[in-house]
């Protein structure tokens, strides 16, 4: 286990509309990353969040007859509801409107102008309102356009503060040539280079054209312009500057550092972030990852022309893993991706539901047909074939940390399934179906049974990060205790014993690809007018799929934790049968046994039963949680027995 630090985050988003998926490959980009590190036993931090300020918010909210605040407001909700619905693990979610952050930012703004690094002039430039930015003749496309996004900017001259970009420019050169890894990849730390050296004009990072803004406190009427403001936020939710600064001693001064953005805001961070972090006197210490863009085939995502796919309907209609999966996987390092229904629908039953999830599906049904669900750890016993998969086992998890660290999450994802191809040529190399007719082959196919298992473990660990509910199916399929489940015990042998479930369950079934395809096309066309696609967008259930479960009150009364699983507790409960139920559940982080014996609690009985950690399992507990808890359902008044409807 390491004892060092990893600090990492998004953008924070403009809340000028939804979120569609190439907003939405960030965030989970990051996610993968810090739960990779997590898995390493790094002690990880993750900040998101918003950027709430600017012209553009004012006139958005006007045009929805609203005020700019409870236009962010109902933005920050969404984005917080979407992130856990994609099970983003982030730790805090600053907003550029909250108090802790309005303080930090005023006070780097007048740190700044008392030391001569801001000063007040007269701007006067051609400015494009989407982006924020002003730009000069000679950085402007045809009928002048912003060469950032193609839209017309108009004339503007006013009074503003400047920062020094020219006074920090030979020292930003020197820091990129002293961190050659500063700047990822290496095709945009050159692009930065190239900008620099034409010579940086000082920024202008005030405007008096609007009042959405931090106020600065010297100069009131001048708004902090979004760069300072926006860019602050890294340090700000740490609470640097403030009554506890311990988050910023501990992260901003340990050992990794890393802000990922699009390569659209690519010069804010290279550029004038660590200018800013120079002129306070601030380590730069962090890493830049500027990724590319998800395009459709038209070219970038736009909501005006028709082409967006947003990921609530990917979650509604394929799941949370498919989506992952596609957008952590289809993403070049350093280039853009293509959405395509086809190659998503593609992905989705070739490399999820035929490599991965039959490999599954065909290991767990041959040790119940051949061994009864059970296989065991025989050293005396190999094959022609085990020193190869073995050793792939172990290339795979060398070629997945070195991908995982340098950022390229594609290329280990491809490493994985190289592994996956290999452990299925694995099963046609040793012919499991002829070695179980000679039954002095039994201790033969037992090796053969094992080695699939042991390398499916190792597939599971390696995908952590990347198929949340997929590794821990496959985990609890193949009851493989907690402790290898971990990075450290990735090594081919550990497992000595386990007996699989009696009966697998499908990681991805299988999805009919021409129809899919159609569906998606017309989602992304915006002619989904069916009344089933449309009920799915809203997360929407029938009273008939409600009366399919049936709910009874339940007395716990007797609990004890499992002895193969730190998560789970073995829970005999009362539901008014001849006989208590058994139920596991992956509740004991929260219970202990004795703090839930006589809680009358809410009991989904109708469940067909699953064996987990091999533990028979009949039923399931109602509960509610969040981030920091979880907490049982519980009724009061009601005997056990009792009907919930």
């Amino acid at each position: 286990m390491s004892d060092k630090t990893y600090y990492i985050t998004t953008p924070i988003y403009y809340p000028s509309g939804k979120l569609h998926i190439g907003n939405t490959y960030t965030t989970v980009f990051c996610d993968a990353l810090r739960r990779y590190k997590e898995l390493k036993g790094y002690d990880t931090y993750y900040l998101t969040g918003m950027d709430e300020h600017g012209k553009k918010i004012e006139t958005v909210a006007e045009e929805r007859d609203m005020s700019p605040y409870d236009h962010v407001d109902e933005m920050a909700k969404d984005t917080k509801a979407l992130w856990d619905r994609l099970k983003i693990s982030y730790d805090d979610f600053i907003r550029t409107t909250e108090k802790r952050h309005k303080t930090v930012v005023q006070k780097i703004f007048e740190t700044l102008l008392d030391q001569g690094d801001i000063y007040l002039g007269t701007y006067k430039g051609y400015y494009c309102m989407p982006c924020e930015s002003f730009f000069t003749d000679s950085q402007l496309g045809d009928n002048h356009t912003c060469p950032d996004c193609g839209r017309e900017t108009s004339q503007l001259e006013e009074e503003s503060y400047f920062l020094k970009l020219s006074k920090y420019q030979d020292r930003l050169l020197k820091f990129i040539e002293d961190n050659p890894d500063f700047i990822t990849p290496e095709s945009r730390k050159n692009e930065v280079v190239a900008f620099i050296k034409q010579g940086l004009n000082d920024l202008s990072v005030s405007r008096t054209t609007f009042d959405w803004g931090i106020k600065v406190i010297s100069n009131p009427k001048h708004v902090v312009y979004v760069w300072i403001d926006a860019l602050s936020n890294y340090i700000s939710g740490l609470g640097y500057n403030s009554n506890d600064d311990s988050l910023f001693k501990k992260y901003w001064h340990g050992d990794e550092v890393v802000h990922v953005v699009g390569k659209d805001i690519l010069r804010f961070h290279a550029i004038y972030w660590p200018i800013m972090l120079m002129a306070l006197d601030i380590p730069v210490t962090f890493k830049l990852h500027a990724h590319g863009f998800y395009m459709m085939k038209e070219g970038k995502m736009s909501k005006s022309k028709g082409g967006v796919i947003y990921p609530d309907t990917i979650i509604n209609n394929y799941g949370l893993d498919e989506l992952r999966y596609f957008l952590l996987r289809e993403l070049p390092y350093g280039s853009d991706g293509v959405f395509t229904p086809e190659s998503f629908i593609e992905r989705v039953n070739y490399d999820l539901a035929n490599d991965f999830g039959n490999l599954l599906n065909r290991t767990i049904s041959m040790i119940n047909k051949y061994f009864g669900g059970a296989v065991e750890y025989d050293p005396s016993v190999s094959n022609d074939f085990d020193e190869s998969l073995e050793t792939l086992v172990e290339e795979t998890i060398a070629s997945y940390r070195e991908n995982m660290e340098t950022l390229k999450v594609s290329e280990a994802i491809r490493s994985i399934w190289k592994l996956i191809s290999r452990t299925n040529k694995y099963i046609d190399e040793t012919t499991p179906w002829i070695l179980a007719k000679d039954e002095s082959k039994k201790d033969a196919l037992n090796n053969v049974m094992y080695h699939l298992v042991e390398s499916l473990r190792h597939i599971g660990i390696l995908l952590r990060p990347i198929l949340l509910d997929a590794s821990d199916s496959l985990f609890n399929q193949l009851n493989i205790k907690d402790h290898l489940q971990t990075w450290e015990s990735l090594e081919f042998g550990l497992l000595k014993h386990t007996e699989v479930v009696k009966k697998p369950s499908p990681l991805f079934p299988r999805l009919d690809g021409e129809k899919e395809v159609e569906k998606l096309k017309g989602i992304i066309r915006g002619e989904d007018k069916n009344d089933q696609t449309q009920k799915d967008e809203k997360n929407l259930a029938t009273i008939d799929d409600f009366n399919k479960l049936e709910l009874r009150v339940g007395k716990v009364v007797d609990a004890k934790f499992h002895p193969n699983a730190d998560k789970l507790l073995i829970i005999q409960v009362d539901i008014g049968e001849k006989n208590p139920r058994q139920i596991v559940a992956g509740i004991a982080k929260h219970y202990t046994p004795e703090s839930i014996e006589g809680k009358n609690v809410v009991v989904v009985v109708n469940l067909e039963p699953v064996k987990l950690r091999g533990e028979e399992s009949n039923g399931m507990l109602l509960a509610g949680s969040n981030k920091k808890t979880m907490k049982l359902v519980t009724v009061d008044g009601l005997n056990p027995g009792d009907n919930i409807s």
